[in-house]
């Protein structure tokens, strides 16, 4: 069942400091609170993350809805790093609400780093098929029981109609900013794009910011908040946000895409880019998508037919 557009909140995003942290580390893991707390480098929107010593961290959801993933990463992360080629975040420890702080968080295994901008990159071909290998193997473990689109992953594996009157509100409010017309044939395009109804294990949010680095190649997939069982389409954004030409290829290639995935997936970037389209990037994405398009249909979907 689609949801209604009023069942996606708005967050009441409440962040905190370290002052927060240490407290909750004192009353609850004391055996840790001689160790040292401070902000990461570069947080994130859902969940504030912070050092916890030299090889530990702290994950704080910022918002009650993003709280609903904790429960759901300590139980299958575990099993999902059993079956996967690359390292994902361990849980150690699930802290409860206290020392002034609302909702459940976690204590997490560090992982060295750093997020997979293109400088930091070695060859881009070989980083999408590694990621494609990722991802394939997520793909086939095994989807019992596991958590299908809802709430605690913003409907990430559900059919992108739940964000289709928020992605015609952005494009009506950015006007002339983008082609009106190709936008929405594209996005008419991938809402129609049919799914074949078999649920796989999806991560929900391969952005680059969640996927580390070190020497070149890709070390670790991280933020599993948004994970979940469904269609896998939400996954392919990051052909348009990171990939493009022979690397962009050689993903689609890796995870053995077909082309109406191919179209879901675009709607995803395409509704991502259009939300955030102040964003550095967005404009960039939203043309790349238009772009591949008119490359694999022939103006297909790109201006209506």
């Amino acid at each position: 069942m689609t949801p209604e557009p009023d069942a996606v909140p708005v967050p009441d995003r409440r962040p905190v400091g370290p002052g927060v942290v240490r407290r909750l580390i004192a009353e609850q893991f004391p055996r840790w609170a001689h160790l040292p707390v401070r902000p990461v480098a570069v947080n994130g929107w859902d969940n504030q993350t912070f050092h916890l010593g030299d090889r530990m961290s702290v994950r704080l959801p910022t918002a009650r809805e993003y709280a609903l993933a904790v429960d759901k990463e300590h139980r299958w992360l575990p099993m999902l790093a059993q079956h996967v080629p690359v390292p994902i975040p361990r849980p150690l420890a699930k802290g409860a609400p206290g020392a002034g702080f609302a909702f459940p968080w976690s204590v997490y295994e560090w992982i060295d780093g750093e997020p997979a901008g293109a400088g930091a990159i070695g060859d881009l071909t070989e980083f999408a098929r590694r990621l494609a290998g990722f991802l394939g193997a997520l793909q086939r473990i095994d989807p019992a029981g596991g958590p299908g689109p809802g709430l605690h992953n913003w409907f990430r594996g559900g059919p992108l109609q739940v964000y289709d009157a928020q992605a015609r509100q952005a494009i009506d409010r950015l006007g002339g900013q983008v082609p009106r017309d190709a936008v929405l044939a594209v996005w008419r395009s991938a809402l129609e794009a049919p799914w074949d109804g078999r649920p796989v294990w999806f991560h929900g949010d391969v952005a680059v910011g969640n996927l580390l680095v070190r020497d070149g190649a890709l070390a670790a997939v991280i933020d599993f908040g948004t994970c979940g069982v469904g269609d896998p389409a939400c996954e392919l954004a990051i052909a348009w946000t990171l990939l493009s030409g022979a690397s962009r290829e050689a993903f689609r290639a890796g995870l053995g895409v077909d082309a109406s995935t191919w179209r879901r997936g675009r709607g995803w970037a395409l509704w991502k880019a259009l939300i955030d389209y102040g964003d550095p990037g967005a404009k960039r994405v939203v043309d790349e998508v238009l772009k591949d398009s008119l490359n694999r249909e022939g103006g297909r979907g790109v201006v209506g037919s």
